[in-house]
């Protein structure tokens, strides 16, 4: 199963190939008739303005690679605490572009990036460390994998916005389920009196279904998989919904056991 788990090079070419595939539907979706000023599941945000932020992040990690590659100096990491003001105002910048520009912007940023993505040898895609203008120093496959929820998670929100029945195809949502709980643990707001706990998480199908142990306290949180039957609470979710969950997308999920335990759980997070 290891061309499901995105952290290891042989799952470079399915993870790309899904990539490649969630960015011409999205592509498409922007192209539509009537698309552009359209409103989405993002606040506040049309369809060009999830073009927009394409734009913006996808350029973002150009400079980590070029900085990685020693062709320029990767600016300090900005943490995650400000990363949803400073992308609705990076989004925000590219109202200036015509539809045509936009899209011809971002048609040549993705294939750039699968270019990179491409290049990365099996001692790359572990051990070359690039910066994220946020999260600091990561491995290089974290950046086809960024890819992979920019294009699959804001296709998302575009079709939510259109209003029609819809939903997130499995392989891009198997993909995705370990880096969930990285998301999680990014992005856990805990206090000073924040009681220490422990849940169970159970994704109930696809190539990552399996168990895991969370903890969380005052210091943020942890996890690791394991038998989660003598857990006070255990959260279960399909691949989709444990996506749309952690991105803050919707309040999904089932819980067994003990329902304000869980429910302290999933307010712990703070929305990038």
């Amino acid at each position: 199963m290891s061309e499901w788990d995105a952290t290891t090079y042989d799952a470079k070419d399915n993870l790309l190939r899904v990539v490649h595939r969630e960015a011409e539907q999205m592509f498409a979706l922007a192209e539509a008739p009537g698309a552009w000023e359209s409103p989405t599941a993002c606040p506040l945000w049309k369809t060009g303005d999830v073009v927009g932020h394409l734009i913006d992040v996808t350029e973002s990690y150009f400079v980590g690679f070029d900085a990685a590659h020693g062709r320029a100096t990767a600016p300090e990491p900005l943490g995650l605490l400000p990363m949803a003001q400073t992308l609705d105002e990076g989004a925000r910048a590219y109202r200036t572009l015509s539809t045509m520009e936009a899209m011809d912007r971002v048609r040549a940023d993705f294939a750039k990036m699968m270019e990179i993505s491409g290049a990365l040898g099996a001692d790359d895609w572990g051990g070359l460390v690039v910066t994220h203008k946020f999260m600091g120093p990561l491995p290089a496959f974290f950046y086809p994998t960024f890819q992979l929820m920019d294009y699959a998670v804001h296709s998302w929100d575009i079709r939510q916005g259109i209003g029609k029945a819809h939903a997130i195809a499995g392989d891009a949502a198997d993909i995705l389920v370990p880096f969930m709980f990285i998301l999680w643990q990014a992005t856990t707001a805990p206090s000073a009196d924040t009681p220490s706990s422990e849940i169970g998480i159970r994704v109930t199908g696809g190539h990552n279904a399996g168990t895991w142990r969370v903890t969380t306290g005052p210091e943020g949180m942890s996890y690791a998989p394991g038998e989660v039957g003598d857990l006070p609470a255990v959260l279960e979710f399909d691949p989709a919904s444990l996506v749309l969950t952690a991105f803050g997308r919707s309040n999904f999920g089932t819980i067994r056991g003990d329902v304000p335990a869980a429910e302290r759980f999933l307010n712990l997070f703070f929305r990038i």
